[in-house]
């Protein structure tokens, strides 16, 4: 089934236009653009472009990996005559790395983050008669490492762990017709401890009517709460009850085996007229860490990620389609994970959308730089912030990644200036959600961390066992191993509460083509030889009563990394269900434990 889902699925009106499709599209490889005034030509504009793919995939239809800096898009539309008298706010998922937008020559917005979402309100800027033309100008510097890139190469041919680049528009774009009182921010939070759903409002009002907000929740279509609050000024905030008859707690609670979401409709009233009218959904479910293990809803609960690079062959970040978004979460479940890390991207919301509907648990994690300058911090801190909000409400996310690997902190261990800007993305974070875990740096060179993650590519499960076999194996890794050849552990000492997980693992490749320049890290040469590998390396890590979970490299083959679980067409290498198997075999850790009462992290 190909459902149309909204761009922005938490914050829905059923009118929007589509603004996918063909763009007139030029590079401006000499930056003569501005001083040019291309945004006020169409002459310029020599190629067509399919957004929102980027102009190095094969699906934009231009296909050119070459190093262009400047790009230019145009587009013109006439508008529905049923938007005359709203307001109109232009969106853009994302646009990598910073962006000008003009309508019919005038500059309405600027944004610089190459992952997150920003709008404009056009209303002023919009003829009365006639074609309306958009013109987007983006930036993205194919060789600035002080630039949030994540796995995006910045050599001409890509290397290692790097990957194409996407550059310009790659996510949705689309405009959105509101009244002159409209909502712009739902935000949900929920706490199991009072057994309430805190409901966060703002709206942007042109006008001095009084106004009333009515939220009504709903489980499988049934009602559940009616909440009818009067607004004073233009942000609400409120706690709805879940005490609901004849409907058990169970019922309402949200999991990967049972994803229960609470749909919302939430309507802007003016007496009885209704003003703005929004769909929204939310997941009730705490999360928390306690005595070394992880905590969903009170119970602990063992993690089976996979590592999830993003990247699709014909549209590199962005996705295909749709229905590819879907099939990614269906093909997570039937490979027996219950979560993905996905990796150096901030993901299309729709795919979180589904794995808040399927039951995916997800780690955000942003794009890091590869250099510590000014300029590095205040981009990463900017944009991660703006991830951070965008993704708040979803129930699938459960813990946030501002760096990985050291990546954009390469002297953390010597340079006091590194440790405090890891420290201070960690305590920004929890400032701004107190309800998740947050790892200040993924992998190793724990500073401060929630979550003691664990990079290892040790081919050996023996070699695994050896190092976190128990909780003396893993004292003694800390203490002396290094991993990766990096200091585990920055601090003196271990917080007992840290759950400890293998969060970077196998990586192992089947059978690489002749001439491909990766060979994974460690290689086997049939199908019968990486499933005994396989089954040896995830046994070493769910035996062990000391490991609360983990995260396998990867998903799919990614262009010349060629060890993913599947090809990088999502067709299955091996035996789906034998993997399954695999995956779902019982973890250590868990075996007798009782239940524990969720403690909030503080």
């Amino acid at each position: 089934m190909n459902e149309n889902i909204h761009p922005r699925p938490q914050l829905a009106r059923g009118q929007w236009l589509d603004l996918n499709g063909p763009w007139d599209f030029a590079y401006d490889d000499q930056n003569e653009g501005l001083d040019k005034c291309w945004q006020l030509r169409e002459d310029i504009y020599n190629k067509t472009i399919q957004v929102p793919f980027p102009p190095e995939s094969q699906a934009s239809g231009i296909a050119d990996t070459g190093y262009h800096p400047y790009l230019w898009y145009r587009r013109t539309l006439n508008l529905p005559a049923a938007y005359n008298g709203k307001r109109l706010i232009l969106h853009f998922g994302a646009v990598d790395y910073s962006a000008q937008i003009w309508v019919n020559g005038q500059l309405v917005a600027t944004h610089e983050g190459g992952h997150t979402p920003f709008s404009a309100d056009i209303t002023s800027v919009i003829q009365k008669e006639g074609k309306q033309t958009i013109v987007v100008r983006a930036e993205d510097q194919p060789k600035d490492l002080a630039q949030p890139r994540g796995k995006q190469d910045w050599l001409e041919q890509t290397h290692d762990i790097w990957y194409k680049r996407t550059s310009g528009i790659w996510q949705q774009v689309w405009l959105e017709p509101v009244s002159q009182d409209y909502i712009t921010n739902v935000r949900w939070t929920p706490n199991l401890s009072q057994n309430t759903l805190t409901q966060e409002i703002t709206i942007q009002s042109h006008t001095k009517t009084p106004l009333r907000v009515r939220t009504q929740l709903f489980l499988r279509g049934e009602l559940l709460l009616d909440d009818t609050y009067l607004l004073q000024g233009q942000t609400l905030k409120r706690d709805l009850s879940l005490a609901f008859a004849n409907i058990e707690r169970g019922d309402l609670l949200w999991s990967p085996e049972h994803p229960n979401l609470l749909d919302a409709t939430i309507t802007l009233l003016e007496d009885d007229k209704i003003v703005d009218q929004v769909q929204s959904y939310a997941g009730i479910r705490g999360i928390g860490t306690q005595n070394g293990r992880f905590l969903l809803n009170g119970h602990p609960y063992y993690l089976r990620l996979v590592l999830q690079q993003g990247y699709w062959p014909q549209s590199h970040l962005a996705s295909p389609s749709q229905e590819a978004l879907r099939r990614e979460a269906e093909l997570v479940k039937e490979l027996g994970f219950n979560g993905v890390r996905i990796h150096q991207k901030i993901e299309d919301p729709r795919f979180l959308c589904w794995c808040d509907r399927l039951g995916i648990i997800v780690w955000g994690e942003i794009a890091n730089a590869y250099t510590f300058t000014r300029e590095s911090q205040l981009r990463l801190t900017h944009e991660w912030l703006e991830a951070v909000e965008r993704d708040y409400s979803h129930p699938c996310i459960v813990a946030w990644v501002p760096i990985n690997e050291s990546w954009g902190v390469p002297n953390l261990l010597n340079d006091p200036a590194q440790r405090h800007f890891s420290q201070g993305l960690y305590h920004l974070t929890r400032a701004l959600d107190p309800t998740r875990p947050v790892m200040g740096n993924e992998g190793w060179e724990h500073v401060e961390s929630d979550i003691l993650g664990i990079h290892d590519y040790a081919f050996f499960g023996e070699t695994l066992q050896k190092r976190y076999g128990d909780e003396e194996a893993i004292d003694n890794t800390f203490a002396s191993d290094q991993p990766g050849n990096r200091v585990l552990l920055f601090a003196n000492e271990r917080n007992s509460d840290a759950p400890i997980m293998l969060t970077e693992f196998g990586g192992i490749s089947y059978r690489p083509q002749e001439g491909e320049a990766w060979y994974g890290y460690g290689t086997v040469t049939t199908r019968e030889a990486y499933l005994a590998k396989y089954r040896e390396l995830i046994n070493s890590v769910l035996t062990s009563p000391a490991i609360a979970g983990f995260c396998y490299t990867q998903f799919t083959d990614t262009e010349q990394e060629r060890n993913g679980l599947l090809t990088e067409q999502r067709e299955s290498k091996f035996d789906i269900s034998t993997i399954k198997q695999i995956n779902q075999q019982p973890a250590a850790q868990l075996s007798g434990d009782a239940p524990i009462r969720l403690r909030e992290n503080q």
